[in-house]
């Protein structure tokens, strides 16, 4: 038996509103605010990147593990944007956190699941044996071009998870995969903001895949949507994760508690991770709880958990999920957010 140990979420404080961002490009603000079901999005302070926010989770999924970090042998960050074109995170979220040197370090990048792809490494290294405890992390900052629609939505945060073999604090039931090779969003070297498909990312990219490996999962343990008290889906926008929901069978209910977009952005390798800490805040022992990501190339990674009782036990040694969304924000105005990011670049 595996599953998890530990868990931890971050959250900038910093925000910037939908309406700022449509005022500066004459943009109709209700019409994304509808459309997209967003009101603000996370933006990361200057200081921070992938790496910082890393180690933030990192050390709050610690605390809940209570854990010595020297026994995490595994330590994979995943995110599609790593500070350092060569160098990995990894390395460093790992010798802050004190994992270091006994640990096997490595960074993925697969779009938006290359948070739950980590997920899925160290868990089933966990599960051989070959690693006591093992630590993902999904986690990345906000790329998206000025006046295009990913400015909108595209935000930042981590979520990072700890798995181990004991003192779980949900079992996992089954995992799998579902790939194709779908080109719906790229970005090539030395390019600053990533490409997308438009309305293609859709139909052919983000509901084939989760629906795929959705149905997969459940066909594999013969569960059906009623059995679950959760399910949490990739979040690239506001209205997506309740449609994709909606077609395999899944309620509002079941959807909302780890549904974050509206008031978060889309993190990018950090969405359905986050939204898994928002539920594990306020699942109850025995809940199932389905979890779907997704990643343009394209892929959807799924897993099924088993709430235990120890999860009373520990929520509480490190902040709530919903209380990072909601508390200490500061609002930008456009000018902050641009220089934030990095958006005005000086002539060399």
């Amino acid at each position: 038996m595996a599953g998890i140990v530990g868990y931890g979420a971050y959250i900038p404080r910093h925000r910037i509103k939908v309406e700022e961002i449509a005022k500066v490009w004459g943009a109709d603000a209700p019409s994304y605010k509808k459309g997209l079901m967003l009101e603000e999005k996370s933006v990361p302070s200057p200081d921070q990147d992938t790496i910082t926010m890393s180690v933030e989770a990192s050390k709050r999924a610690i605390k809940r593990a209570g854990i010595d970090p020297r026994e995490i042998g595994a330590v994979y960050v995943g995110s599609e944007s790593h500070p350092y074109a060569v160098k990995p995170s990894g390395t460093v979220v790992a010798e802050a956190l004190g994992a270091t040197p006994d640990c096997h370090t490595a960074d993925f990048e697969f779009a938006c699941k290359a948070g739950t792809e980590g997920m899925f490494v160290a868990l089933n290294l966990v599960k051989a044996g070959a690693v006591k405890y093992g630590l993902a992390v999904g986690a990345d900052t906000s790329q998206g071009a000025p006046g295009d629609a990913l400015e909108y939505s595209a935000s930042a945060g981590a979520a990072a998870y700890l798995f181990g073999n004991d003192d779980l604090l949900a079992e996992e039931v089954a995992t799998c995969a579902f790939m194709t090779d779908t080109p719906d969003f790229w970005r090539r070297e030395y390019q600053y903001y990533p490409r997308h498909g438009g309305r293609f990312t859709g139909d052919p990219a983000y509901f084939k895949h989760i629906i795929g490996a959705a149905e997969d999962i459940l066909s594999k343990t013969g569960l059906k949507p009623p059995d679950f008290a959760y399910a949490v889906f990739h979040q690239p926008n506001g209205k997506f994760p309740f449609r994709v929901g909606e077609m395999l069978g899944f309620s509002k209910k079941q959807i909302e508690t780890g549904w974050l977009v509206n008031k978060l952005g889309n993190t990018y390798s950090g969405s359905s991770p986050l939204g898994l800490t928002a539920i594990l805040d306020a699942a109850k022992p025995a809940d199932l709880i389905l979890m779907v990501s997704y990643g343009s190339g394209a892929g959807s990674d799924a897993f099924i958990w088993r709430v235990t009782p120890r999860i009373e036990e520990v929520r509480s040694l490190a902040p709530r999920t919903r209380d990072l969304l909601d508390g200490d924000k500061v609002y930008l105005e456009y000018g902050a957010y641009a220089k934030f990011r990095r958006k005005i670049r000086k002539a060399e």
